[in-house]
């Protein structure tokens, strides 16, 4: 489902153990997988861009074959600093102490905290269809509660996503997946599968839903704090977004995001919510034009 030319590696960060694999040379670009994905998502741009860039496709804590440790009730285990972590980690065992960033949903919220943390380590940032949590959860209404359900759902005590999930990860998944895709969109069969695969493992559902858990509470305090600090992004900042998915309806991603970088630029493309899945060869162009 990858390409031959991208070498799987699994290394240790801090007893954490993050599945990558890598590819090409040159400039290192990192990439992050959002949810209900893994590295596979990536499958079309990563190769594209290995041909001037070395690339890292890593598994995200909690998700695809990286390590998936157990939540606690503080919910620092799946906060964003510490998913960000793993990924500075990796990038310093792989050899670069800086480097570029791309991230889609999940993993662009991870590589919006981990730029705010390490500045020093993040040359240019990426996000995917997505805008800061923070004003997500500061601007909730009918539509956004509608079209983002799992954000209340997976964050539900007692253990009830993770058994309702758990009784059928194949429904669960095709579920989340199709609404979130343009009109005549899909994925590939193969990968598909892969990404249930990984989900049918109780793990990667406490994980994942330990990852949205966080969002709404240590991340939003981590969050609040950064913002009332004044702190904003300073690295150059590309936003991506599709058209016929929310964040294309419900929201001015640019005008958001000024709010939180001092350099932004972006555009919309003609795709539902997976952008590097429904429109590939759209974001590789606007990647390699923005990635030095």
């Amino acid at each position: 489902m990858l390409s031959s030319e991208f070498a799987y590696r699994r290394v240790d960060v801090e007893g954490v153990t993050i599945n990558c694999a890598v590819a090409g040379s040159g400039s290192p670009v990192l990439l992050l997988h959002g949810y209900p994905q893994n590295h596979l998502m990536w499958r079309q741009v990563g190769p594209a861009l290995a041909r001037d860039h070395t690339v890292v496709l890593a598994d995200l804590r909690g998700y695809g074959d990286s390590d998936k440790p157990a939540p606690d009730a503080a919910g620092s285990v799946y906060s964003k600093r510490s998913m960000a972590r793993d990924q500075l980690s990796l990038m310093r065992e792989l050899g670069f102490t800086q480097f570029q960033l791309v991230g889609h949903d999940r993993g662009a919220r991870v590589s919006h905290r981990l730029t705010l943390d390490h500045p020093e380590a993040v040359t240019r940032l990426a996000v995917l269809d997505i805008v800061p949590t923070r004003h997500v959860l500061n601007h909730v209404n009918r539509e956004m509660a509608a079209a983002y359900y799992h954000w209340f759902f997976l964050p539900a005590g007692n253990g009830i996503p993770e058994h309702m999930i758990g009784a059928d990860p194949g429904y669960w998944i095709r579920s989340i997946v199709g609404p979130l895709l343009g009109p005549g969109a899909s994925l590939d069969a193969d990968v598909m599968a892969d990404y249930i695969r990984c989900f049918s493992d109780p793990r990667t559902i406490a994980g994942s839903c330990a990852d949205y858990r966080s969002a709404a509470t240590i991340d939003l305090v981590h969050d609040d704090e950064t913002f009332s600090a004044g702190r904003k992004l300073e690295c150059p900042v590309l936003a991506l977004w599709g058209t016929q998915g929310f964040v294309g309806r419900g929201y001015e991603p640019l005008s958001v995001w000024q709010e939180y970088a001092i350099d932004v630029r972006g555009e919309a493309l003609p795709t539902g919510h997976f952008l590097p899945e429904e429109a590939p060869d759209l974001v590789t162009a606007a990647l390699r034009d923005f990635l030095r």
